[in-house]
């Protein structure tokens, strides 16, 4: 026995010499989970699991009366490896659960399914019952099981330098019964509630659930200050006093505590019923700025040098959804939309990656509606007859399978460009601009894919009509505290936007760009498509980035280095090739 498990052996043992009986009466109440819109925690669990949502609550979940309980906040990652490392659902056929589940895939819901050494995601054991795993988007472990006995919410499973000292600390402290899973595995229950312990690897003691994918467990007693003492006698130590939260729903209070194994638990009143969270906090409004004097560079310009992120501005939708038809959305509805077009990119990516691209916990989310301010309705003009041809024509191009080469994979996928505005979207990921001016010239910086333009603000003999760029010949000036760049010359292969608007641009595109500093940490960037070759008018759209020098690095964005998807793409295409070919020789 190491001295870690050895002293939680002879504080278990204390604890039931120095206390016989002294126990809390307690019930189990909550299982709290880091989820960065608690909305869509809520619905992907009642979606895939069965769970009914709280009344009154858009944070927590039933699931046969154990409520999981959704807050945002920033993370450290997943559930496995914590002091809780799962929770368990029962059905009565997991093969066919198993199905569907992998049937909807990662994308979009983010169902991400974990495999066994031999590839199967469903394993027998002799004399238990069929098991399974399965990660929320949010990084929660989850055990399927098939125990007909024991359907629904089945078990939460702790990880344990001694798991027999965790089961005493559960029982003798928090007032659990023994018990066993089929006789099997020992553990303790809480009502209907089972928890059960497994050793953790040697050598190391499980990571703090603080912070992580389940924050913490919640049980319930009827009077905290009562019982407060008890826990006190018995050694426990508090992490906050008992006290009603900030926020909260209810008078009823609420303690932190430490649990064995570094869980962290909350013991709550009858009654508790949450707190409400500060969604508005993390919002950014689209309504106009108080009155800002902009910096200036030594030489008397604009200063819109720094680091910039447009982190807030991802998940605003380029046009205005046809359902909407509010001028803001609120800072639910903004907090889940983000979540949305995260859930819809990330495919089978973890929760602690994603949480650190998109700064989860400090960054703030815009309720702006849509990007496009003009037309008024927010929606894009119509397509000339020859715009809506090469719409076809090249959306057809891209998305024909198998790829004949790599003229066929859009510009973005082959690491040359994703254009212009189209690098300047705010993405799931490399959202980050690097503005350096001297005198006559401005350079923008781009962290996805790693493109720098150089724009020179002093008048100059413009690029002929038969030498087209990428990312065009621009021509900068300054408006007031406004940099306008105009920009021609643009390759017609790729589009001005990206998807899914391929093939928006011609050579006749101008693109007229407003960078504008309305705040000490925000800049305006507002971009005109002026394109009558592709567009029935020109069309206006805009988005906010925020400051973040302390904060935010740019990263080299190695596309071409790990560009394996390119072997893949022409390889695959290849191999269905041959395989097609073999099967009409036949």
């Amino acid at each position: 026995m190491n001295s870690n498990r050895a002293a939680l052996a002879l504080v278990a043992a204390a604890i039931v010499a120095a206390a016989p009986g002294a126990a809390l009466a307690a019930d189990f109440h909550h299982v709290q989970i880091t989820a960065s819109s608690p909305a869509r925690g809520v619905e992907w669990y009642v979606e895939h699991l069965g769970c009914e949502p709280v009344a009154d609550r858009g944070d927590a979940a039933s699931c046969d009366g154990v409520e999981l309980v959704f807050v945002p906040q920033s993370t450290t990652g997943g559930s496995q490896g914590t002091g809780v490392n799962h929770i368990g659902f029962s059905y009565p056929d997991l093969t066919a659960k198993m199905a569907e589940l992998e049937a909807v895939g990662v994308r979009g819901s983010g169902v991400r399914l974990q495999r066994f050494d031999d590839g199967s995601i469903v394993r027998d054991i002799p004399g238990l019952f069929k098991i399974a795993y399965i990660f929320d988007p949010w990084g929660t472990r989850i055990e399927l099981v098939e125990d007909t006995e024991r359907l629904g919410f089945h078990h939460i499973d702790l990880s344990a330098t001694d798991p027999e000292a965790t089961l005493a600390w559960y029982r003798d402290v928090m007032g659990g019964e023994p018990a066993t899973l089929r006789g099997r595995q020992d553990g303790v229950a809480f009502g209907d509630v089972l928890l059960l312990v497994a050793p953790h690897p040697e050598g190391a003691a499980p990571a703090p659930t603080r912070g992580r994918a389940i924050d913490h467990l919640g049980f319930v007693v009827p009077d905290l200050d009562a019982e407060a003492p008890s826990l006190r006698r018995q050694g426990v130590r508090f992490e906050a006093e008992p006290a009603v939260p900030e926020n909260a729903r209810t008078a009823a209070q609420r303690a932190f505590v430490s649990g064995p194994d570094n869980v962290r638990i909350a013991v709550v009143e009858t009654g508790f019923a949450g707190v409400g969270s500060e969604l508005a906090a993390a919002i950014r409004t689209t309504d106009a700025l108080a009155p800002y004097d902009v910096p200036r560079t030594s030489w008397g310009e604009p200063d819109l040098t720094g680091i910039w992120t447009g982190n807030p501005s991802h998940g605003i939708p380029l046009e205005r959804p046809a359902d909407v038809v509010a001028d803001e959305l609120t800072p639910e509805e903004a907090i889940a939309r983000r979540e949305d077009g995260t859930l819809g990119s990330i495919w089978g990516y973890d929760r602690e990656w994603r949480d650190v691209t998109l700064s989860y916990g400090h960054a703030a989310v815009s309720t702006q509606v849509a990007m496009i301010v003009d037309p008024p309705d927010g929606r894009l003009p119509a397509r000339t007859e020859h715009g809506q041809s090469l719409y076809e024509r090249v959306l057809g191009n891209y998305e024909s399978r198998p790829y004949a080469g790599p003229e066929n994979v859009r510009p973005a996928a082959r690491c040359l460009t994703r254009g212009i505005p189209g690098m300047m979207m705010p993405t799931v990921y490399n959202n980050g601009l690097q503005i350096v001016q001297g005198p006559g010239y401005v350079a923008i910086t781009k962290e996805m894919i790693h493109e720098t333009r150089i724009i020179p603000t002093a008048e100059r003999r413009r690029l002929g009509s038969d030498l087209d760029l990428w990312l065009g010949d621009p021509q900068g000036r300054w408006d007031g505290d406004t940099l306008v760049v105009e920009t021609t010359n643009f390759d017609d292969r790729v589009s001005s936007i990206g998807r899914p608007v391929w093939a928006s641009s011609s050579d006749a595109l101008t693109l007229t760009e407003r960078f504008t500093r309305v705040g000490p940490t925000t800049l305006q960037y507002e971009f005109t498509i002026d394109d009558p070759k592709i567009w029935t008018r020109p069309w206006t759209a805009m988005f906010r980035f925020d400051r973040d020098d302390s904060q935010y690095e740019l990263v080299e964005y190695a596309c071409h280095e790990g560009n394996y998807a390119m072997t893949g793409i022409l390889s695959g295409g290849r191999a269905v090739e041959a395989a097609a070919a073999a099967e009409a020789a036949r």
